[in-house]
C-alpha cells in the first residue's frame, strides 16, 4: 500500500485555481454520520439540498469541477489508504488525471441531464464559477444555446444508449456573448456498479474550423448558383442570395450600365460620380410593400457615390473595403443620405468589394451586419473578394449573352421584312417579340404576287442566336424567290425541303457531338396563297400549325391545314386545303412562341365571373370580349384565346387586335420568339377585272386588241394602249399558235395593269436573245421591255401567261365603270 500523494502530485494530476484534486475514492452507498447518503460512483450527493450542506463557502468544485460531497480519501497511521485497494485509488486518480488533462471539455451528467463533474478545458466556461455549473444543466449555463436540441440529442444518447459523435451545436455563451460558439458535442452512455446509467459529453470548440468550412461551403454555393441566369440582373440577385442570411445581413449590388445593356467593358478607374443602377438586394429584415425599405436606394433606381466614401474608392482602385465600427468612419459625412440609412438599418460593420473582371470595374457589391453581433474581419473580407469575383464572371457572362443577343436581335429584325406594302388583296399588321434566351429563327412574309394576288408565309428555324437568325434570312429568301415563280403552296413546300436539305447538310458539322441531323428538322413553315378576284385561300404546312380564322361577323371559320414533317426531313409530300373566305375575313398566323405560356386570367373574375354580372357579362360575350374567363388548356384552348381576340375584329384596327392577342395570351415575358401575322382579306371589285374566251383562230388577235382598247379606255388608261396592243398581240399570237384551247384573255385594273393569257398548254416559254438574222423570236423580248413585270404560273390544267405594267399616278384608280360587254365570251 503507498502512503499519501505529495503536494506536487497533487498538483500534476490536475490542481486547478489554488484547489487540491488528490487521490479520492468514493464511498460505498450508505448512512453517514449526519444521516446524508453519498454515490458510490461520482461522490455527489444525493441530498445536497438537505440543509446540512456546504453552504456558499466556495468549496463546490475542486480542481476540474467536482461535485460537492466527494471527499478527499486520507491515510490512516499505518500508512495504507482507506478503500478497497490499491486498484481503487489508481482508478480513481486516473478519472482525476482525465478530468484535469482532458484537451477537449468533458462533462458528467446524471438522469436529469444535470452536471455533476465536469472541467475548464472548452473555452466557454472558464472563468465561470462551478456552482453556476456543477447541479445544472447545460441549457441553464449556456442559455446561448438552443436548449431543446441539446437536450432532444443527449436523451436520445441517455435512453437508447446509442453514441451520438461530433453534434455540432451554435450558440453563445455568457462569458463571450459576442461571440458566436460553433461547439462539437459527442455523448455517450455509462452504467455504475450499482446500476445508475449517467451521460458523458465531450465538448469541443470547433468556432475556427467550422468557421473556415462555412466559408468553403458559401463558395460552393456560388460556384453553383452563380451563372445560372442570362441576364445581368438575375445573376446580381443570385450573388445577393448566396451572401445573405449565411454571411451578411443585408447586401446590395450596383452595376453601371456596360453590363447590364450588353455593351463592350471600360477598363482603368472608374469616375466617382459614375450613376449605377441598384440591380439587386436582399436582407435578413426581407423587403416589399409591407417590409423595410430596401436600403438607401429603391430597387431600379440610379444613384451616384459620394466621394471620398470606400465605395467611390473601390471604383477607382478597384480594391475591396472592409470597415468594422461604421459609427466612427468620417466618410459618411460625404454621403449623409445613405449615411443616415445605414444607421436607421443599425449597421455596425461593412465590406464594400468592386466586381471586376479583366482589369474593369462592372460595379459595386456591398455587405453589411446589423443583426448578428460580430463584425466583419480579415477572413471575411476575402471570402468577400472571392464572392465579388464570382459574381463579376457570373455578371460579365450574362453581359456577352446580352450584347450576342443584342446583335442577334439586330440581325433577326434587319432580314424581317420591313413594314408591308399597301396591297388590294389584303390589310396585314405583324408583332415580334424576341424570347428571353435569345432570338431564334421566327419569321414571316407577306409576298405580292401576280393576278393581284399574295402570298403568306410564318416559319421558325430550329434554334436560338445569331447562327438561328442568319439561317432564318437563307430560309426566307429562298422561300420568297419561290414564291415569286407562282408555285402552288404544296410544290413551293417541296422545292423549299430541297433547299433545306442542302442547308442541313451544311449545318452538321455545328451539330452536337453524336447527332446525325436536327431532332426537329431545318424549320417549320406555313403558306398560304390568297386571291382576291376567286376570294379563295390555298394552303399546306410543312410542320407548322394551321391559321386561326374568323369571319366578317367574328365567328370561327374551320380551316383544317394538315402539317406535314418540316423541312429538312426529306419528305416532300405535303397536302393542300382551299377555302372560299368572305371579304373581311381575318386570319391569324402565328408561330410557338406566342401559345408558350398560359393565357392571363380577367382581373378580379374566375370561371364564374361573366354570370355573376349577369347581363353585363352576357353583352361581353356577344361583343366578343375578354371579360369572361379564358380557356387554359394546351394548344387548342389557347387557339379559342386567339378566336375569341380576332372576334372584335369588325370594332378594332388589326395592330390593336395584335396588342390585344400577346396581352391575352403572354402574361409574362414569352421564353421563345413569337411572331403573330394578322391579315384581313379584300376583294377586287368586279369593275377591275374584264375576261374574254377567244377561239382558237389567228384572225383573233385583231379582236382581242381592239377589246383591250376599249376597256382601257373604260378605265382611262390610254396612255398604256400601244404598249397593251403589243403585249396583248404577242401572248394570244403564242397562244393559238403553241397552246390549246380554251384560250382567255383577262386584263386586271389593279396596282397595276395586268394583262394574262391561258391556255390548256403545259409548255414554258422561254425569253431568248434573237439574232440579228431570225425572222422570229423577239416578242417575249419585246414583253420584257415593256412590261414592269412578267412571268408564267401552271395551274392544275394548263398555264398562264402573264405581264405588268406600271400605272401612271395620275390615273391609277380613276377609271369609269365598264359598260355591258365588256367581258365575255367571243363569238366563234
Amino acid at each position: 500500500m503507498s502512503g499519501p500523494r505529495d503536494e506536487g502530485a497533487r498538483e500534476g494530476a490536475g490542481r486547478d485555481e489554488g484547489e487540491g484534486a488528490g487521490r479520492r475514492e468514493v464511498e460505498r452507498t450508505g448512512p453517514d454520520e449526519g444521516g446524508k447518503r453519498r454515490s458510490g460512483v461520482d461522490g455527489h450527493r444525493d441530498d445536497r439540498h438537505n440543509g446540512s450542506g456546504n453552504g456558499g463557502n466556495g468549496d463546490g468544485g475542486g480542481a476540474d469541477g467536482e461535485a460537492e460531497g466527494a471527499v478527499e480519501e486520507t491515510a490512516p497511521e499505518g500508512g495504507g489508504p482507506r478503500g478497497s485497494g490499491e486498484g481503487d485509488r489508481l482508478d480513481a486518480a486516473l478519472l482525476d488525471a482525465l478530468f484535469a488533462q482532458a484537451p477537449l471539455g468533458l462533462y458528467l451528467l446524471d438522469q436529469d441531464l444535470r452536471v455533476i463533474r465536469y472541467n475548464t478545458a472548452a473555452h466557454g466556461v472558464r472563468g465561470m464559477p462551478s456552482t453556476d455549473i456543477v447541479g445544472h444543466r447545460p441549457a441553464e449555463f449556456a442559455p446561448g444555446f438552443d436548449r431543446a436540441e441539446l437536450e432532444a440529442v443527449a436523451r436520445q444518447a441517455l435512453q437508447d444508449g446509442s453514441y451520438v459523435r461530433e453534434h455540432l451545436v451554435r450558440g453563445r455563451m455568457p462569458t463571450d456573448p459576442g461571440r458566436e460558439m460553433v461547439v462539437s458535442a459527442s455523448f455517450f452512455r455509462i452504467v455504475s456498479d450499482t446500476g445508475h446509467p449517467y451521460l458523458v459529453a465531450a465538448v469541443e470548440d470547433v468556432t475556427e474550423r467550422q468557421g473556415a468550412l462555412d466559408r468553403l461551403d458559401i463558395l460552393h454555393s456560388a460556384h453553383r448558383r452563380l451563372g445560372a441566369s442570362h441576364d445581368a440582373v438575375g445573376s446580381a440577385q443570385e450573388l445577393a442570395d448566396v451572401a445573405v442570411p449565411r454571411f451578411a445581413d443585408s447586401a446590395t449590388v450596383d452595376l453601371l450600365d456596360e453590363p447590364l445593356r450588353g455593351l463592350p467593358l471600360r477598363s482603368g478607374p472608374i469616375d466617382p460620380g459614375a450613376p449605377l443602377r441598384r440591380v439587386a438586394y436582399r436582407s435578413v429584415r426581407g423587403t416589399g410593400p409591407t417590409g423595410p425599405s430596401p436600403g438607401p436606394i429603391p430597387q431600379g433606381a440610379l444613384s451616384t457615390y459620394g466621394a471620398p466614401t470606400p465605395y467611390s474608392q473601390a471604383l477607382v482602385d478597384g480594391r475591396a473595403r472592409l470597415i468594422r465600427g461604421l459609427t466612427e468612419e468620417e466618410w459618411l459625412g460625404a454621403d449623409p443620405e445613405r449615411a443616415r440609412r445605414l444607421a436607421e438599418l443599425g449597421v455596425h460593420s461593412m465590406i464594400v468589394a468592386p466586381l471586376v473582371v479583366h482589369d474593369a470595374v462592372l460595379g459595386v457589391l456591398a455587405l453589411y451586419r446589423h443583426r448578428r453581433l460580430e463584425p466583419f474581419d480579415q477572413d471575411d473580407l476575402e471570402l468577400a473578394v472571392e464572392l465579388a469575383a464570382r459574381g463579376a464572371m457570373s455578371i460579365d457572362k450574362a453581359r456577352s449573352y446580352a450584347r450576342e443577343r443584342s446583335i442577334a436581335t439586330t440581325l433577326q429584325r434587319q432580314l424581317l421584312p420591313r413594314e408591308p406594302a399597301e396591297l388590294s388583296a389584303v390589310q396585314s399588321s405583324h408583332v415580334y417579340l424576341p424570347g428571353r434566351v435569345g432570338p431564334g429563327g421566327d419569321w414571316y412574309d407577306v409576298v405580292p404576287l401576280s393576278a393581284a394576288r399574295v402570298g403568306l408565309a410564318i416559319g421558325s428555324v430550329t434554334g436560338t442566336g445569331i447562327e438561328a437568325a442568319a439561317l432564318m434570312g437563307q430560309v426566307r429568301t429562298a422561300l420568297r424567290t419561290l414564291a415569286v415563280q407562282d408555285l402552288q403552296p404544296d410544290e413551293l413546300l417541296v422545292r423549299l425541303d430541297d433547299a433545306a436539305r442542302v442547308l442541313t447538310d451544311e449545318q452538321q458539322g455545328s451539330l452536337p457531338a453524336g447527332a446525325e441531323s436536327l431532332p426537329d428538322g431545318l424549320a417549320s413553315c406555313l403558306y398560304l396563297i390568297y386571291d382576291p378576284i376567286g376570294r379563295t385561300c390555298t394552303a399546306a404546312s410543312a410542320g407548322h400549325p394551321g391559321p386561326v380564322v374568323v369571319g366578317p361577323d367574328g365567328v370561327p371559320v374551320p380551316f383544317p391545314v394538315e402539317p406535314g414533317l418540316p423541312l429538312g426531313c426529306g419528305d416532300g409530300c405535303y397536302e393542300t386545303r382551299v377555302v372560299e373566305l368572305p371579304v373581311g375575313s381575318v386570319l391569324a398566323l402565328y408561330t410557338n412562341g406566342l401559345m408558350s405560356g398560359p393565357p392571363r386570367r380577367p382581373a378580379g373574375g374566375g370561371a364564374d365571373s361573366g354570370a355573376e354580372r349577369g347581363g353585363a357579362g352576357r353583352g361581353g360575350a356577344e361583343r366578343g370580349g375578354l371579360d369572361e374567363a379564358l380557356p387554359v388548356g394546351p394548344g387548342e384552348g389557347r387557339r379559342a384565346v386567339l378566336q375569341r381576340v380576332l372576334a372584335r375584329a369588325g370594332e378594332e384596327e388589326l395592330s390593336q387586335l395584335c396588342d390585344q392577342a400577346v396581352y391575352a395570351l403572354l402574361p409574362e415575358r414569352q421564353r421563345e420568339d413569337a411572331v403573330l401575322l394578322l391579315v384581313r382579306t379584300l376583294g377586287l371589285p368586279d369593275d377591275k377585272v374584264a375576261v374574254w374566251t377567244l377561239p382558237e383562230d389567228p384572225a383573233v388577235v385583231r379582236t382581242a386588241r381592239r377589246l383591250a382598247e376599249h376597256q382601257l379606255a373604260a378605265w382611262g388608261l390610254q396612255e398604256l394602249e400601244f404598249s397593251t396592243d403589243l403585249i396583248v398581240s404577242e401572248l394570244v399570237t403564242n397562244a393559238i399558235r403553241y397552246g390549246k384551247s380554251p384560250i382567255r384573255l383577262r386584263l386586271i385594273n389593279d396596282r397595276g395593269l395586268i394583262c394574262e393569257v391561258s391556255d390548256s398548254s403545259d409548255s414554258t416559254p422561254h425569253l431568248r436573245r434573237a439574232k440579228s438574222t431570225d425572222e422570229g423570236g423577239r416578242g417575249l423580248f419585246i414583253i420584257g421591255q415593256l412590261a414592269q413585270r412578267w412571268g408564267t404560273r401552271f395551274a392544275r390544267h394548263g398555264k398562264t401567261i402573264w405581264a405588268q405594267q406600271e400605272v401612271p399616278e395620275a390615273d391609277a384608280g380613276t377609271g369609269e365603270e365598264v359598260e355591258p360587254g365588256g367581258g365575255g365570251e367571243l363569238p366563234g
